[in-house]
């Protein structure tokens, strides 16, 4: 297998390099002088971005693609063995590598690399972890599973020797990382057509956090139950994080929401005071996900100045309790929550913003999550006053009839709660404007499409 070296650049081939992430490591390495091809279905704005850095962009996938003077193949879980370019770089003896394994090795070549895991929360913190990394003038690498505004984009090319990239654990990609600092945000439940149970799940963050050099460090949420199965035998220190418990290393106390929601805490570091912190944010889970990201500076020696002032100016990414603006006095969010555990602290920041009633479309994604918490979603959404629920995002699955939308909007009913199911999103835009009240929130929730009924109802 080639180990990338970004001292040795070579001709890497992209299979599908439109996607968000194999754009992203496309443009790092062009700009560390690899050649770099690609292939998509279709263009779109990444692939021209691409083709105007120099990258060789080709539509449709046809062996014809796979020329002799490429060095290394790399493909995404999307590209099958019988795909034309696929069979044509094993009949030409090209090196073929998982884009997981791409971004895995391309870690070695950065000192500090950072690598954000947990079932929820890695785009947010990962974010803020940027913005203090910027506000430090580190000139980080940074690679993030969303639209971040500051970077313009999901992808900063820097120059120093700091790399921060999320690691997301579906099919064990983490497992190919090479971090020198791990996060582990939470461990739950989550991507059940991979996963077989909790216990499988554990098991694979407790390999990822092992991955970690004996001069690494491992920030672990305190609250994660037994992390004693998660530290035996680390090689790496570690350092805890939690909210008003001073058995952990970081630790947030006196907190407190202004008018918008937003938190504020004291600082405890092995319970002393260190300073008081402000965010922009919303929400008690973002204010633990800003602890991690303080454990991760104070490793690299930032200065709290530069802390706090990177964690005020992250006031959120795309998707992530995002203000889409108002329609008719009431006010439209859309949040990417798609997770029991997501939807319940999206829905618990809402207590502290301002609003009457708390409307809710949501959006289930893939049916084999919808029915693996089936109960769970429903008790989560129960805390609106109004919920609409639409059909289910099949993402990368196809409909077995294993469940129904509607089977989820009947759990929810027998909580007392406003809720129906309305296939046809313009029909939906139709009853929010006819029902919802002035000063009444709503949020648009799922991992799906669902965010263009707040994007329709605010050009309306």
């Amino acid at each position: 297998m080639y180990q990338i070296d970004f001292k040795k650049p070579i001709h890497i081939h992209f299979m599908g390099i439109g996607g968000i992430s194999m754009s992203g490591l496309a443009e790092i390495l062009l700009q560390e002088g690899f050649t770099v091809s690609g292939s998509d279905i279709r263009s779109s704005d990444m692939t021209e971005k691409l083709s105007s850095m120099g990258a060789k962009i080709l539509m449709g996938q046809v062996a014809e693609n796979i020329t002799d003077d490429i060095d290394l193949v790399v493909y995404t879980a999307a590209i099958h063995p019988e795909n034309e370019e696929y069979k044509a770089a094993v009949s030409k003896g090209i090196p073929l590598m998982k884009r997981a394994t791409l971004l895995g090795q391309m870690m070695h070549n950065y000192k500090n690399a950072v690598a954000v895991s947990g079932t929820h929360g890695k785009t947010t913190t990962t974010s803020m972890l940027s913005h203090i990394l910027l506000a430090g003038d580190t000139d980080p690498t940074i690679t993030v599973g969303g639209i971040l505004d500051i970077i313009d984009g999901n992808i900063r090319v820097g120059h120093s020797n700091v790399f921060v990239t999320e690691a997301c654990e579906y099919t064990n990609s983490f497992l190919e990382f090479f971090p020198k600092i791990s996060v582990i945000l939470n461990i739950e439940e989550d991507h059940m057509d991979f996963f077989h149970d909790i216990d499988e799940i554990r098991e694979s963050f407790k390999k990822f956090a092992h991955r970690l050099p004996e001069d690494g460090l491992l920030v672990l949420n305190g609250e994660i139950d037994d992390i004693s199965y998660i530290v035996d035998g680390l090689k790496a220190g570690y350092v805890t994080y939690g909210i008003d418990n001073d058995n952990f290393t970081y630790t947030a106390k006196n907190i407190s929401y202004d008018s918008m929601g937003h938190g504020h805490f004291d600082l405890y570091k092995e319970g002393s005071f260190v300073d008081s912190l402000s965010l922009n944010v919303n929400g008690l889970h973002n204010i633990n996900n800003a602890l991690s990201a303080v454990a991760v500076a104070d490793f690299l020696d930032l200065p709290m100045e530069t802390v706090k002032a990177g964690l005020l100016t992250f006031s959120g990414a795309k998707r992530r309790f995002e203000y889409k603006g108002t329609c008719q006095g009431f006010t439209v969010i859309d949040d990417y929550a798609h997770h029991p555990t997501e939807i319940s602290a999206t829905l618990n920041a809402c207590r502290n913003y301002p609003h009457e009633d708390l409307w809710c479309v949501f959006q289930p994604h893939t049916y084999t999550r919808t029915n693996a918490f089936l109960d769970d979603f429903a008790q989560a959404l129960s805390k609106c006053d109004h919920v609409i629920i639409t059909d289910i995002y099949a993402a990368r699955e196809k409909d077995t009839g294993l469940v129904h939308a509607k089977d989820l909007a009947e759990k929810i009913k027998d909580f007392g709660t406003d809720v129906r199911y309305i296939k046809d999103f313009q029909e939906i835009e139709k009853f929010i404007l006819k029902n919802c009240k002035k000063n009444d929130l709503l949020i648009t929730m799922g991992a799906g499409n669902v965010d263009s009924i707040g994007n329709e109802l605010v050009k309306k």
